[in-house]
């Protein structure tokens, strides 16, 4: 059986350490050298490795030994380095179609894009080398995407890529938006891409002074405006709210025709499927090694990635099916009030936000929902004691706070951590699998790591009311899957209150019994509705978005309809644009 083998030298402590691991390989023992030290690097030789599995238990953060399956006994198109990630197959293009990618952080998705952008040179596991397009055209050869590579090296396909971190752009960059999206207007479309995208207003703007929402939008119209027939968007929805997200979906969807591909990675399953004709599931070991599955149908595609199990391949990568329930009609947990406000008002700037009358009842986890800059971040300070507001709140509460935008310093994990290890280990710690963190500084985690662990941290304190602001952000589908599963039980464990605000409707729809909507003008005014029953509250939002969301009959899950579609219409007509 062919294995792999991954080994990150950055996090073996020192020589001694090194070479205690390498005593205890019975293969070195036996007198041939399958661990290795060179220099002061351990590398460890694939064809010799038995995967008798001691080294990784000795070093469980550094070591990683996995036997791949059958179906990948073949060269990876890339490895990054001897003992690094290994990159197998590459997803399909499909002129016409909007092709989404859908997988785990860790599994190669971003790797995969770059090299069909050209940007990554693959080196079919030859370190040190860079592939060409001949090479890549022989790899493939038998397939459709030798055909592709042949339209790439003749020119007949240009391709243009939007990068998940949109945020370098801000570093990269100077001057106003407009001068940077006409350097790159090759199809002289500049004022109507800027229409659709609604970036018109800060067209004058200076790049380095955009949010993250606004400079996601500006990478995706610097990416359109390039003639392309082939566009690949990373993560084109991060920052976005949720009716940015639909306009988005909207304005990819609209790219594809019989001479233009489009490739996505996406994280919000619900726009995912709403955005994707088709989709390819990446499989694999986080940070060890990715595969790509046959392309499937979107809707198809969801159920096998929600099984965990792809039956053409015969691959089984989650240990538990996801499912999702009918949602049974609320029944208040108990009637008694934590916190009210009457009449609260308060001026930030040019800002105001308003919240007449309501309430969070104790046990109850309360959703919201609203576009960017109308005020749910400020309305989460004045329940955290952060900003003064007039009108009457209830403050003699404990609450626990997560902030949107999370400030990490040179703490440990394991002792930022201290209270959630030693009361919440089964409840917390295990099903965010934080302890491979443990012993690295909160300044050293990625977004998605250091979202988990500020979360964990949240829920740990004893408070009354946990307020959660964006707990998804930065978080791929099977982190957000766990991560609403998590505040979801501890609550009902602990018989708590906790508002969330966030993006993902899929999320808040799990995790929510009731739900806020957050109505205005962004930037200027905000009015603070509800909170409201979760079908009442949704039905609010999602007629203001113009669309309707039903459940799959297989999965349970929600989908949003095609807009005019049988379902659509019935559902606008009745007046039931969510389904719970």
């Amino acid at each position: 059986m062919k294995r792999i083998a991954v080994v990150d030298n950055e996090k073996l402590r020192d020589m001694s350490q090194k070479q205690h691991i390498q005593s205890l390989c019975p293969v070195n023992r036996s007198g041939t050298e399958c661990i290795k030290l060179e220099g002061s690097l351990l590398t460890i030789d694939e064809v010799t490795c038995i995967g008798c599995g001691i080294c990784p238990k000795a070093a469980p953060d550094a070591i990683k030994i996995i036997n791949l399956p059958e179906i990948l006994d073949k060269k990876p198109v890339h490895r990054y380095s001897e003992n690094g990630f290994a990159l197998f197959n590459l997803p399909m293009v499909f002129f016409d179609k909007v092709t989404g990618i859908l997988g785990v952080n860790g599994i190669g998705k971003s790797s995969a894009i770059k090299v069909l952008a050209g940007i990554l040179k693959p080196n079919f596991g030859e370190i040190g080398k860079e592939g060409q397009y001949d090479e890549l055209i022989e790899f493939f050869k038998g397939t459709e995407m030798q055909l592709f590579f042949e339209k790439v090296k003749a020119g007949a396909v240009r391709i243009s890529y939007k990068p998940q971190q949109v945020e370098i752009i801000a570093k990269t960059q100077k001057g106003k938006v407009k001068d940077l999206l006409k350097k790159v207007d090759e199809k002289n479309a500049l004022e109507e891409i800027s229409k659709k995208l609604e970036i018109e207003k800060i067209l004058d703007n200076d790049i380095d002074k955009l949010s993250g929402g606004e400079l996601q939008r500006v990478a995706i119209a610097a990416s359109v405006l390039k003639e392309a027939e082939l566009y690949i968007f990373d993560e084109p929805t991060s920052y976005l709210d949720i009716k940015q997200r639909i306009n988005v979906s909207k304005f990819i969807r609209n790219l594809a025709n019989e001479n233009v591909a489009v490739l996505v990675v996406e994280h919000d399953l619900i726009i995912f499927d709403y955005m994707s004709d088709n989709s390819h599931i990446m499989y694999g070991s986080e940070d060890v090694y990715g595969s790509v599955s046959g392309i499937k149908p979107v809707k198809n595609s969801i159920n096998t990635y929600l099984s965990g199990f792809l039956k053409e391949e015969n691959i089984r990568f989650r240990d538990k099916q996801v499912k999702f329930e009918e949602r049974k009609p609320f029944i208040g947990k108990n009637p008694d009030k934590l916190i009210e406000w009457i009449g609260m008002s308060v001026k930030l700037g040019k800002f105001s936000l308003e919240a007449g009358e309501g309430a969070i009842n104790k046990g109850e986890v309360i959703g919201v929902l609203g576009e960017n800059g109308i005020g749910k971040t400020s309305f989460v300070k004045i329940l955290a004691g952060e900003i003064k507001a007039s009108g009457k709140l209830d403050e003699n509460i404990k609450v626990s706070y997560k902030p949107q935008y999370i400030e990490a310093s040179e703490e440990l994990v394991m002792i930022y951590l201290k209270d959630a290890i030693d009361k919440y280990t089964n409840q917390i710690i295990d099903p965010l699998n934080l302890k491979p963190l443990f012993l690295k500084k909160l300044n050293e985690l990625s977004g998605g790591e250091l979202q988990r662990v500020v979360t964990a941290g949240c829920l740990a304190k004893d408070s009354d009311l946990y307020l959660l602001d964006e707990p998804s952000a930065y978080l791929d589908v099977e982190q957000r899957l766990k991560v609403s599963k998590v505040i979801k039980d501890f609550m009902e464990l602990k018989g708590k209150s906790a508002l969330i605000v966030d993006h993902d409707l899929l999320f808040l729809g799990y995790l929510s019994d009731k739900l806020m909507v957050f109505e205005g003008t962004p930037s200027e005014n905000g009015i603070v509705k509800g909170p409201f029953l979760m079908e009442e509250g949704m039905n609010i939002f999602l007629k203001k978005l113009n669309i309707t969301l039903r459940r799959d009959k297989e999965s349970l899950m929600p989908r949003i309809n095609k807009e005019g579609s049988v379902l659509d219409r019935e559902q606008k007509e009745d007046n039931k644009y969510y389904y719970g």
